[in-house]
């Protein structure tokens, strides 16, 4: 009995050590650790009109004059083509 108490204590004592000392850290485990940590998922973009970041495979991307715009919605697109027309640009 007492022999399966230190094998149990030794095990134990063992997977510590090695949660300590893993290079993941203690509480990752190696099929939860990938090398794309500190990767950039997104890019943030600036809207043209209200002047707002916001991740660009969010907004809406439009072609004005040749160049490619990115908004955060909608209405802000809607806003800025219509100072554009104003404006005769």
């Amino acid at each position: 009995m007492r022999f399966i108490i230190l094998c149990i204590l030794v095990y134990l004592g063992y997977r510590l050590l090695r949660g300590w000392t893993s290079p993941e850290g203690p509480n990752l485990r190696r099929s939860e650790y990938t090398n794309d940590v500190g990767k950039i998922d997104d890019v943030m973009v600036k809207d043209p009109f209200c002047q707002t970041y916001f991740p660009k495979r969010k907004g809406i991307k439009e072609m004005i004059h040749g160049t490619e715009y990115h908004f955060c919605s909608k209405a802000c697109r809607d806003k800025f083509m219509e100072k554009i027309r104003r404006d005769g640009n």
